[in-house]
């Protein structure tokens, strides 16, 4: 609202501070208060330091929405996971965040919580919101809804998806071949008789990684793969699935888990009673090797994917021509349990 000579007041009673008031405080112009603020490398050293310093004694806060809406675009990047509980996608977002803080970005993070109406609703906020650029880990492959933000200008790049749509850019992890890493590690200690455990199916990752692991078993003679869907990769989904393996007559001699929770859920049933011994019964193998993956009761053996590089990377391509796919390299980190 207006005070009493027509200033701006804020909703506490304050006079807001002006761009002229910073100005008159460091003795330069205003535009050399924008340009100082927008373009430092177009003023003296000394200038924008006496700037900074006036905002400083001021407490002035630039009106970024009004800046934005000039421009176009915001300077916010938008990022939708698939599901928040899972530390990978928390180390996407902490390499997405760090590199976006080096081009004066800043990274809003959504969770779809792998539903198809909330991604599409994320999608249609984030354009509304005109987001600078999307990072988004789709829930399927229909990814129609990113392919219209692409259409309207919006720069869209998905994580942990690869390259099969030329107006997007990708940035993944060779999934397949780390499904392959996972039970060749399994095999190599003596494995034949080897679980995968994971769901649900229409997850592309579940999917490759599973199909990496069929691959790996074709090619092992005497050894054979068993599929034990869950409902979610989750720790709970996990401790079910062992569980139930604890009751068997017949049990695998190697589990395959398609992401380290629902290895960290198997663990726990498994070493619970005392009945099975990891490795030495059963030997287990995770996937993303997230952070507390080295901490479990018996250190976790998991495929590793750069998080935070496939964040940092997602970032420097909304920069660039669209279409770009970018693949890194999966590798096994071994520990105790395989």
């Amino acid at each position: 609202m207006l005070g009493t000579m027509g200033r701006e007041v804020n909703r506490g009673g304050a006079m807001a501070v002006s761009v002229k008031d910073v100005a008159r405080v460091a003795g330069v112009s205003a535009g050399t208060v924008s340009n100082a603020l927008n373009h430092p490398e177009r003023v003296a050293e000394e200038t924008v330091e006496r700037v900074r310093a006036a905002i400083r004694e001021l407490g002035y806060v630039r009106n970024d929405a009004a800046r934005q809406l000039r421009a176009g675009r915001s300077r916010s990047v938008g990022l939708i996971v698939l599901d928040m509980r899972n530390p990978f996608y928390a180390d996407v977002a902490r390499g997405a965040d760090a590199r976006a803080e080096r081009d004066g970005l800043s990274v809003l993070v959504s969770d779809s919580a792998r539903d198809h109406g909330r991604e599409r609703r994320l999608v249609d906020l984030f354009a509304e919101q005109r987001a600078s650029g999307v990072i988004a880990t789709p829930l399927t492959d229909d990814l129609a809804p990113f392919e219209a933000l692409a259409r309207h200008g919006v720069p869209v790049v998905l994580v942990d998806h690869e390259g099969d749509s030329d107006g997007l850019s990708t940035v993944s992890v060779d999934d397949r071949k780390g499904g392959r890493l996972a039970v060749e590690r399994l095999l190599a200690r003596g494995c034949r008789r080897i679980a995968f455990v994971g769901g649900p199916r229409d997850l592309r990752q579940v999917r490759d990684r599973f199909e990496g692991a069929r691959r790996a078993v074709a090619e092992a003679p005497g050894a054979a793969l068993e599929r034990i869907d869950i409902d979610d990769l989750t720790v709970d989904h996990g401790r079910a699935a062992g569980e139930r393996l604890l009751r068997r007559s017949e049990r695998p001699d190697g589990l395959f888990a398609a992401n380290d929770l629902v290895a960290v859920g198997l663990l726990q049933a498994l070493t619970m009673t005392g009945d099975v011994r990891v490795p030495g019964d059963i030997a287990l193998v995770g996937y993303d090797d997230i952070d507390f993956a080295a901490s479990t009761v018996v250190p976790l053996t998991s495929v590793r994917q750069p998080a935070e590089l496939l964040g940092a990377t997602a970032i420097e391509l909304l920069g660039r021509a669209p279409g770009e796919h970018v693949r890194f390299e999966p590798e096994v980190i071994g520990r105790a349990t395989a």
